[in-house]
């Protein structure tokens, strides 16, 4: 079964022919694109069309594999999907690497948005002319490609360059082909409003926001971030969907999460106002019969302003738990209970 409850098709596109002495009985593949295809949110200004999940690429060389990172995007792209996150900086730039042999090796560059977050590589860090140009070609030749269709500015590392100078730099992508659109993360409610009048002036506006938010991470957007957002037509793209994994449901104790970095990242979240929360999913996840992945997911995508989240994905079947939540649509008693829960 495909993950809208029906067949997916063969990737060569070839017709499917049932062999001789079926059973009557048994089912009638089924064949053209995937329901999901269809299902496409507007990236705000930018004209793009995305599944209103994006496939975040910071596990890929880190704890994905090359083969696996393929599969998870395959099954991705099975369900419809036709959006890939990623960021100079995820893996030292192997990230890019692995997604770049995919797009390629599949032959679906056209048929893909590809957004990429730049300003945190090592080797070209900061959002000063010279570095921003000589990261996006990088990123460019890692991913085998010509453009990038969403570039997000990083200003994590770099608070000293100009806003101005660095939406000049982006301006000079644009005209010559290697950028499509503009994107922000990290930028504060005041950048925005910023680069708002300096977009009135002809430069670049910013039309899409990556910003960590989830059910438990709510006080760094809720505030002036989604107001400025909201009234300058800025989407959001929240990156952290799950919390570093926690709403997913399958870390519950201290023990059971570890020691590594990504342990000490569940373990933060494990406590009283963490638990109530997972009870508060795993009751919505028994009533919609989906996993609490999807009910997280669904809670995103009920939120104003919120188009497409960005989710990194470690394995085929953790798509096929996110696709399920696109298709949930949460009611306001149950956006209620998510809510008292998280206080």
């Amino acid at each position: 079964m495909g993950l809208f409850g029906v067949g997916s098709t063969n990737s060569s596109s070839r017709p499917v022919i049932e062999a001789r002495g079926t059973h009557p009985s048994a089912p009638i593949p089924v064949q053209g694109p995937p329901i999901g295809q269809g299902v496409r949110a507007t990236l705000g200004d930018s004209g793009l069309q995305v599944f209103p999940f994006i496939v975040g690429g910071a596990e890929f060389g880190w704890r994905v594999d090359l083969e696996s990172s393929h599969a998870i995007l395959d099954t991705y792209l099975e369900a419809g999907g036709n959006a890939v996150h990623t960021s100079d900086s995820f893996a030292g730039g192997r990230s890019e690497h692995i997604i770049g042999q995919w797009v390629h090796s599949r032959g679906l560059r056209d048929d893909l948005v590809l957004a990429v977050r730049i300003g945190a590589n090592p080797d070209h860090p900061g959002l000063g002319p010279v570095n921003l140009i000589r990261a996006v070609e990088a990123s460019l030749t890692r991913l085998r490609t010509d453009r990038i269709d969403l570039l997000y500015l990083d200003g994590t590392v770099d608070r000293g360059t100009a806003l101005e100078d660095a939406l000049a730099t982006v301006e000079w992508l644009i005209d010559s082909g290697k950028v499509g659109s503009l994107g922000a993360f990290a930028l504060t409610a005041p950048q925005l409003v910023e680069a708002r009048i300096l977009s009135s002036a002809g430069l670049p506006r910013v039309t899409a926001l990556d910003v960590p938010y989830n059910l438990l991470r709510r006080t760094e957007f809720e505030g002036d971030l989604r107001l400025v957002a909201g009234a300058q037509g800025i989407v959001v793209t929240p990156s952290h969907a799950l919390e570093h994994g926690f709403l997913a449901g399958r870390h519950r104790s201290r023990a059971g999460a570890g020691t590594s970095v990504r342990g000490s990242q569940l373990a933060a979240s494990m406590n009283r106002r963490g638990t109530r929360t997972l009870r508060a999913l795993d009751a919505l996840a028994a009533e919609l019969a989906v996993t609490d992945a999807a009910v997280a997911l669904a809670w995103l995508l009920a939120q104003k302003t919120v188009v497409a989240p960005i989710v990194n994905v470690f394995s085929p079947a953790h798509v096929e738990e996110l696709v399920q939540g696109v298709g949930v649509k949460l009611g306001r008693s149950q956006l209620a209970e998510l809510a008292r829960a998280t206080v």
